[in-house]
């Protein structure tokens, strides 16, 4: 322990929002976020870390609900095209919530910025570091959103392309995420996945190695 750890009751927190964090997909109809609080959750996102202090990041808040619609169509027929390529377990998937596009209190699409080519900074042979950048910033959310009590859900089912048009976001940006965020009836104590058996978390030692792969 250094002199500059936290004190035992603030660690404790930190590392319960971490294991408590969860992909939501069930939220209280009708809800809302506090301004203040919205406030707080953003500024939490755009203290991330970013290669070369890029901030690769653009948040795009959805208030008008006739585009909230267009966005869950975007999604669900992403949702079919997704079950008919995984075959036998189309119908599985068919079953999952996999979404709360149309109840949650606020949608958020987190865009990679335009003109990132001209940040070379930390990306010469590692390009893919402003999408591992914006990641951060969505995770910084995701944690300062629990702290809260609220829940949030990341929503990849979406053709970029379709999204980005919708949107009008620059042919050199690229949409990565449509965030659901607000109250939700409940935290679930296991991922949302693991409940309904589609997949199971496995444990750390399977992913740590030392000196070699």
């Amino acid at each position: 322990m250094t002199k500059h750890a936290f004190s035992p009751q603030e660690r404790q927190a930190v590392y319960r929002a971490i294991t408590e964090r969860r992909d939501m997909r069930r939220f209280v109809p009708g809800a809302a976020i506090a301004d203040d609080v919205l406030g707080r959750l953003l500024a939490a996102a755009h203290a991330a870390p970013s290669v070369g202090l890029m901030q690769p990041w653009r948040f795009i808040r959805i208030t008008d609900p006739e585009l909230r619609r267009d966005i869950h169509a975007l999604v669900d027929d992403e949702r079919r095209l997704t079950a008919h390529a995984l075959n036998e377990r189309a119908d599985e998937f068919m079953a999952l919530k996999v979404e709360g596009i149309l109840e949650c209190a606020e949608v958020f699409v987190v865009s990679l910025a335009d003109n990132r080519s001209a940040h070379v900074f930390g990306r010469r042979t590692l390009p893919q570091m402003d999408l591992a950048s914006v990641s951060c910033a969505i995770e910084n959310l995701w944690l300062a959103a629990r702290v809260e009590g609220l829940g949030m859900g990341w929503v990849s089912l979406f053709d970029p392309r379709r999204l980005a048009k919708l949107l009008d976001i620059p042919d050199d940006a690229d949409p990565v995420a449509i965030l659901c965020l607000g109250p939700v009836p409940e935290f679930p104590e296991r991922p949302v996945l693991e409940i309904e058996h589609w997949a199971f978390g496995r444990p750390l030692g399977e992913f740590l190695t030392e000196n070699r792969w």
